[in-house]
């Protein structure tokens, strides 16, 4: 699979490495311990079997101001929700509109997406309620585009 993702400008990317630093130390499950030089804070857009070049003219709203808020469960996921906003939502489902026709995960269809950036990954259902709700408000941009393709485990800059 290959992933459209939006990244963060340096300071939202910093306070989000932040909370997971925080979340690592109070014991909690966190991507502060993911390793993999490709790990860093982003907004997934849509994953897709493959991507086509009408992806970047979709991408054309880049950048975008964005307000992360409370903090979601998405299964496993535990996330910190990215306020949605007309701009990024038009965005996303310019994205999604670009791969019509290949194969694409449902989650991300425009009436299901959940705007969100991942704090920590499997987190069993039984130690979700040690996580906390809000985080307080963090604002940002996000300023550039990448793909991440999952069978090499390597990102293709895809920024306008």
């Amino acid at each position: 699979m290959h992933t459209v993702e939006l990244l963060p400008d340096a300071r939202l990317d910093a306070e989000v490495r932040a909370v997971w630093r925080r979340l690592h130390d109070a014991g909690l499950r966190s991507l502060a311990t993911h390793a993999h030089p490709t790990n860093r804070p982003h907004v997934t857009l849509v994953a897709a079997g493959e991507l086509t070049s009408a992806v970047g003219p979709a991408l054309s709203g880049l950048p975008l101001d964005v307000v992360l808020d409370d903090v979601v469960f998405l299964g496993r996921t535990v996330a910190w929700r990215v306020r949605p906003d007309d701009r990024l939502r038009e965005l996303q489902a310019a994205v999604w509109a670009a791969l019509d026709g290949t194969e694409r995960n449902p989650l991300h269809d425009p009436r299901a997406w959940t705007p969100h950036v991942s704090l920590a990954l499997r987190v069993p259902p039984e130690q979700q309620d040690r996580y906390p709700r809000r985080l307080g408000i963090a604002l940002g941009r996000l300023t550039a585009a990448r793909s991440y393709g999952s069978e090499l485990r390597s990102v293709v800059d895809l920024s306008p």
